[in-house]
């Protein structure tokens, strides 16, 4: 092999073969999260490529049981076997493809990862995906983005943390969240009469700020009486959630469906009117491409990297966080302009479909490519 380029310890070399292993590190459903879906979802559609495919997963079940309920305690247990896996797969792959958060998630998971990788002279994707990144960034130790900056690559779904990383002085290259249109059916506008049915379809923690698409939904009640909502998801908050629809007397006309299955998500959207994502922090949330792909008009916070994905009056209707006024005037636009609404369901199906597969995974092949061509040095 010739040698191109030498940086940070990493030597690029020519002539690689085409056939690449991938390690995918991540986690796996459930619970369902978009990088969990994300993870599972890219590792099949890699492996009907014919891309060999073996998946160290990270929030793999514990031994014993109990300790699955004590969230920190659960991943100190996890972490021996974690780690043992990694440096058994490591010995067999060409790439180490680490999806990767911030906080906890990044010093329990992506940096052994990284770590046994350079051991084991593997290069190292990091599939960055923390729409926390710019504040954990700041706080971090100098050596979090070392780390970075050794990896053979840095991949973001968004533009937005593409920025963030440049901000530290870290390039990356952007390959968006995967949707598989075939999964999904766009169903035009409906006639809902007085009875609307609105979706919020995120996990039930406080960065997702479900109070304020319940007050929203209050808004709205007081125009569409038979309004109803549907919150998908579980997580911590849900005792809270449920105490604050009966405060504000909308228990007959709120359903709490815990977690749903991602196969069981195209049904879901199928009885929606509108979508309320109400998030405070987000990166490329996949709730909203499935939205788009199911014809279901989106109304959002501009958080993060969602003003890259959905344009204000065009695909989308998008106000500032926590601006709930904005938001409830948002939907009532939606319900009361069905004209309105369609021109928001065909651009959003036409922003969908620079997500699908068919048009992502080159990009990934490339990728790995890429990194392959990495020579790890000690």
């Amino acid at each position: 092999m010739t040698s191109l380029r030498e940086h940070d310890g990493l030597t690029v070399v020519a002539n690689r073969p085409s056939f690449v292993r991938v390690c995918i590190v991540g986690p796996l459903p459930p619970p369902s999260g978009g990088m969990a879906n994300q993870a599972k979802q890219l590792a099949r559609l890699l492996t009907d490529e014919g891309v060999p495919i073996e998946f160290v997963q990270t929030n793999a079940a514990c031994r014993p049981v109990w300790v699955e309920s004590i969230p920190i305690v659960r991943a100190f247990f996890r972490l021996l076997p974690y780690l043992r896996r990694l440096w058994l797969v490591a010995g067999r792959t060409d790439v180490m493809h680490i999806f990767a958060n911030s906080g906890w998630a990044w010093h329990l998971f992506a940096s052994p990862a990284l770590a046994i990788a350079r051991l084991r002279r593997v290069p190292a994707i990091v599939n960055y995906r923390g729409g926390h990144a710019e504040t954990f960034f700041a706080a971090a130790p100098r050596w979090v983005l070392g780390m970075l900056a050794r990896a053979a690559l840095r991949v973001t779904p968004s533009a937005y943390l593409k920025r963030v990383f440049a901000k530290y002085h870290l390039d990356a290259v952007v390959i968006p969240n995967v949707i598989d249109l075939s999964r999904f059916t766009f169903m035009p506008g409906k006639d809902f009469g007085a009875a609307p049915c609105l979706v919020v379809t995120r996990n039930l923690e406080q960065i997702y700020d479900i109070p304020t698409a319940i007050r929203v939904f209050g808004r709205v009640r007081e125009s569409f009486p038979q309004a109803s909502l549907v919150i998908a998801g579980s997580g911590p908050e849900r005792n809270a959630l449920q105490a604050q629809v009966e405060r504000l007397r909308l228990a007959d006309a709120v359903r709490f469906t815990g977690r749903v299955d991602s196969a069981d998500m195209p049904a879901l959207y199928a009885g929606a009117d509108c979508m309320l994502n109400p998030s405070t922090v987000d990166n490329m949330p996949n709730s909203i491409l499935e939205a788009f792909a199911c014809g279901v008009p989106v109304v959002s916070t501009n958080a993060g990297g969602i003003p890259d994905m959905a344009q204000h009056g065009v695909s989308a209707m998008l106000s500032a966080v926590g601006d709930e006024e904005a938001m409830a005037a948002n939907v009532m636009r939606v319900l009361r302009q069905p004209e309105f609404a369609d021109s928001l369901r065909h651009a959003g199906l036409v922003e969908a479909k620079k997500y699908d597969w068919g048009q992502v995974k080159q990009q990934w092949l490339q990728a790995y490519h890429d990194a392959a061509a990495v020579k790890v040095m000690p």
